[in-house]
Parts: C-alpha cells; sequence; structure tokens
C-alpha cells in the first residue's frame, strides 16, 4: 500500500475484474480470500516497519497497511484482521445458503439472530429513518430483478419494476426483541449498502487489539485509518475523478476516521449507467443525481451507509444533512463534473 492510498483507484482490467466480481457483493468474500502471500515490508530507522498486505475479498481488493516496530506482530495481526473478514463476511452474505441473511430472505424471519446481524440492521433503520427513506437495506427484489434481466441481454420493464414496489420499503420490517421478520411475502434484505464499512471497523479492532495502532485499511474505496503513517505523517487519501482524467479532485490527511466513497461508476449494468447497484427504493430505479459521493466519518461503517444514502438524495438535500450531524462531511462529484462540499469539508482535512 503507497502511502497515497486512492479510493477506487485501479485500472483497466481491475476495473473490469471489481465490475464484475462487485455484483456478487459479500457473497464472494467467503470463497474468495486470495492464498495467504508473505506481506511486503519496509524498514524505516531502526525502529519502524510499514508491513502491507493485499487480498481479495467482499467482491473487491482489501489492502492493509501497518506501521509498527515488529514486522512479525505486524503480520500476525493482519493475519487475524483478515481472518474476522473472512468470518464476517460468511455471516452477512446473501448469497451463502447457511448465512443469518439468507435464512431471513428465504423464510421471512430470523428468530434470535447473531449480534452482528441484529447490529447492522438496528443501524440500517436508523439511517432509513434519518434519509427519510433514501437508505433502505429492502431494494433486493429490485437489484435482483436488474440482475436478472440483463444477465439475459434485456432490462427491466416498468412494469416489472412497479411491480415489485409494494415489497419494498423498511416499513415493512419488524425488528424487536433480537427478531427479525418481513410482514410481506417476498421480501429480501441485502446489507451490501452498509456491511463492508462495518467488516473494516471490525478488521481496524482486531489490529488495534494485537497492539497495531498505527494502520490503515484500503477495501475498495471503504478506508479506516488508525494513528500515523510511516516517519510520523497523517495517512493520506486522494478522492478519484470518475470521469478517469488526470490528477484528484481533492486530497484529504487522516488521522483516526473513516472515509467511503460510493457512485454510478464503480458497478453498472448498462453501458448507459442508468442502472446501476444503487437503487432508490421510493422509485425502484438508480439515482442519476450525483457521480461520486464521499463521506468522512467516525466509523466506515456510518461513511458507508452515508455514501450510499446521498447518492440517493437531492444534492442539497444530502449536503444539508451531513451540515446537521457533528462529525460528518461529505464531498459531491457531479456528472458535468462540479464538486460540491460539506460546510466542514476542508477544515476537517
Amino acid at each position: 500500500m503507497m502511502n497515497r492510498n486512492t479510493a477506487y483507484q485501479c485500472d483497466v482490467k481491475r476495473r473490469s475484474f471489481l465490475k464484475l466480481s462487485g455484483l456478487l457483493g459479500l457473497g464472494a468474500a467467503g470463497a474468495a480470500l486470495l492464498p495467504v502471500a508473505k506481506a511486503e515490508a519496509v524498514l524505516f530507522g531502526n525502529k519502524e516497519y510499514k508491513v502491507s498486505t493485499t487480498r481479495l475479498a467482499m467482491g473487491t481488493f482489501v489492502a492493509m497497511t501497518a506501521i509498527h516496530a515488529s514486522r512479525d506482530e505486524a503480520e500476525n495481526a493482519i493475519g487475524l484482521a483478515f481472518e474476522e473478514i473472512e468470518r464476517l463476511s460468511r455471516l452477512l452474505s446473501r448469497y451463502d445458503s447457511g448465512s443469518a441473511v439468507s435464512h431471513l430472505n428465504d423464510t421471512g424471519v430470523l428468530a434470535r439472530g447473531e449480534v452482528e446481524v441484529l447490529e447492522l440492521v438496528a443501524r440500517s433503520l436508523y439511517y432509513h429513518r434519518q434519509t427519510q427513506g433514501a437508505f433502505d437495506i429492502t431494494v433486493k427484489p429490485l437489484i435482483d430483478l436488474y440482475k436478472e434481466r440483463f444477465a439475459s441481454g434485456g432490462k427491466p420493464s416498468e412494469a416489472e419494476i412497479a411491480a415489485l414496489l409494494p415489497l419494498i420499503g423498511s416499513e415493512h420490517l419488524r425488528f424487536a426483541e433480537g427478531n427479525i421478520s418481513f410482514t410481506r411475502k417476498n421480501m429480501g434484505i441485502t446489507l451490501d449498502g452498509i456491511a463492508k464499512g462495518y467488516i473494516v471497523d471490525r478488521a481496524s479492532e482486531i489490529l488495534s487489539r494485537n497492539g497495531v495502532t498505527n494502520h490503515l485499511i484500503n477495501a475498495g474505496g471503504d478506508i479506516r485509518t488508525s494513528g500515523l503513517a510511516a516517519k510520523g505523517k497523517a495517512w493520506t487519501v486522494a478522492i478519484q475523478d470518475p470521469a478517469k482524467k488526470k490528477g484528484y479532485p481533492d486530497v484529504v490527511k487522516m488521522n483516526n476516521g473513516a472515509i467511503a466513497t460510493s457512485g454510478d461508476y464503480e458497478i453498472y449494468y448498462d453501458r448507459e449507467k442508468m442502472f446501476h447497484h444503487i437503487v432508490d427504493s421510493r422509485t425502484g430505479h438508480s439515482p442519476l443525481l450525483s457521480t461520486s459521493v464521499t463521506v468522512k466519518a467516525a466509523t466506515v461503517m456510518d461513511a458507508d451507509a452515508l455514501a450510499t444514502s446521498l447518492c440517493v438524495m437531492a444534492p442539497d438535500a444530502g449536503i444539508a444533512l451531513i451540515n446537521a450531524q457533528p462529525g460528518l462531511e461529505c464531498f459531491l462529484i457531479g456528472h458535468d463534473g462540479k464538486t460540491r462540499h460539506s460546510a466542514g469539508w476542508h477544515l476537517s482535512s
């Protein structure tokens, strides 16, 4: 991992891979972790190693960089963090038939679910309320329709989309005393808009718990930073230009915090990018308001969910939401290339 850690920075081959594997979401994670490879390590002076490891997980490339006095301890902590990513990916995948999420989607009921699932669903419902419905985990039927139609060479009709809208909406999801259930048949949830961030946060906790407090995790643009980079410097994160032109729309410095980027250029189903992986549950269509949204927050889970939400919301409404809450900042790129940001974006960098 280079000191300049870029959000969604990749070449053509990697972008093509992410376009395909990203359609699998967390479904790829359980079996797609690359074999353990020896970490790259660079020694700065006599007391500081920069240890970096990259693997495939959660349908993207996950890179961890640790700054630590002991190379062996750093490598061990990174290994444990990747084990946690694998465990949580299996648990939260909607593609793994043995996962709690799959059980809920298949039966409509999850009794006494695992604490991680309950935490994510609870936080998802919180953001559903905060964003007035822009963030909604019940869009799975629509996403499945998109994938099925484009896989067969067509596209979803307005009638097909309209027929599914009664199944969409977190108001049809019941959550109480550790139990989750649907009030309507054929509903389903996807945690793809929040789970990756949650998993990155948990991996960061594993690193810190094992003494590696200076680290950076980049999971395809969902980034968690802790402490300092090499030589006592802040971590540097560059925002990628969706148009793939030279340079970066912005570069930020970070110590302890999280940043996540979402947009319609990441995973899409048609060449026109009218249908992509973000769906507005209220219309059944993919939003076409902002091409890229980056959010800074205390946790990657919150940054992940809010970046998805702001892609759905009108830019003015999204920025107003961020400005109204302490500890949050955002940076938006429109389809015309123009940028907008929250009041404290540059102050927080």
